[in-house]
């Protein structure tokens, strides 16, 4: 009798060591385990230690809350532009509702990774190719928010998907590098003809300023001859107006030198003219040489042989008699006292 009641003593011991374990559950950080009794889900057990019914509870699910990276395998896509690339990426998610998780949807994983894959047409397949190479930000935003909302009644949280490679196939690359390179140059050429134009505006720029200043010298250097073609017109008719007073006093022999300084100066330049050769003296010349000497002794008539205009002890010589017609064989025009031109 002892030895059966020892048995069940002993069995009964094992009976509440296994309803002890049975009671008595440790989740790990990081998890969420949900009970079922008789197979249908009654709660959630959290991390820490939790009590449930022995024998009537169960654990059902042990589900992973941290957050979860998954790969999105290589897929070709076809652009809007009827251009075929391959594209895979990567998609963070992670579950907010261990019970949702559990029994809204089965094989969590795959679900996501389908359901990612679709959208990745859908979004890529709207784009073209330039845009789709150029904007993997907004393609990585548009397939979040659609994922995102997809997955919402599975008690799960997309928090990011990437795009990691979009290969175009070879002969798109080279033609990619083609128009890359007809692009650059296209720019150097734009950039060098936009040099050209703005040497070409500074040279213009520079010879209009050089023109202006050249026409506001010849502007002065006009108005400096026009004044000094005045004071010559000046000087000349102050030196007429001092000859027609001295004609008006009697003067005639003023009116010779007045002429004959004309006539000298013409000659002159026609002696000094480039083109002449042969100078050919008229018969008035010799009579215009001759009047050279007249011309000194009208100096001497009025200043006098030492050039004070007076004689001997200071008396002042006379004004010499003007006379009453020209000289005999004369030149025309030239009435010099005192002096007789050479005959012919």
């Amino acid at each position: 009798m002892l030895f059966g009641f020892d048995i069940f003593v002993l069995v009964v011991v094992v009976l509440a060591i296994a309803l002890l374990f049975g009671t008595v559950k440790t989740v790990p950080q990081g998890y969420n385990w949900t009970v079922e009794r008789f197979g249908r889900y009654t709660g959630t057990l959290r991390p820490g230690l939790n009590f449930i019914m022995p024998v009537i509870d169960r654990i059902g699910h042990k589900i992973n809350m941290m957050e979860q990276a998954i790969d999105i395998p290589q897929q070709d896509v076809i652009t809007k532009d009827n251009a075929t690339v391959t594209v895979d990426g990567l998609a963070f998610f992670q579950v907010v509702d261990a019970a949702k998780a559990s029994y809204e949807i089965a094989n969590l994983d795959q679900a996501i990774i389908k359901l990612t894959m679709t959208n990745i047409r859908s979004v890529m397949g709207s784009m073209d190719l330039d845009q789709m190479l150029s904007h993997r930000d907004e393609i990585n935003e548009r397939l979040l928010r659609v994922v995102d909302a997809a997955v919402g009644p599975w008690g799960v949280k997309v928090n990011r998907i990437e795009i990691k490679d979009i290969v175009p196939p070879a002969n798109l690359v080279q033609s990619m590098g083609r128009q890359m390179q007809a692009e650059r140059e296209k720019r150097a050429e734009i950039l060098s003809a936009e040099g050209q134009r703005q040497s070409a505006i500074l040279k213009a720029e520079g010879a209009k300023q050089s023109q202006i200043l050249e026409a506001e010298g010849r502007r002065e250097a006009a108005f400096r001859d026009a004044e000094a073609r005045e004071r010559l017109a000046q000087a000349e008719a102050k030196a007429t107006e001092m000859v027609s007073d001295a004609v008006a006093r009697g003067d005639v022999a003023s009116l010779n030198y007045f002429v004959a300084q004309k006539y000298l100066e013409a000659f002159g330049k026609l002696a000094q003219s480039p083109n002449q050769k042969v100078l050919i003296i008229p018969m008035e010349a010799s009579a215009v040489l001759g009047s050279l000497a007249g011309i000194g002794e009208i100096a001497k008539a009025t200043f006098g042989p030492d050039g004070t205009g007076m004689i001997g002890g200071g008396s002042p010589r006379p004004a010499p008699r003007n006379p009453t017609g020209p000289a005999t064989g004369a030149s025309p025009g030239f009435t010099t006292p005192g002096y007789t031109p050479p005959r012919s």
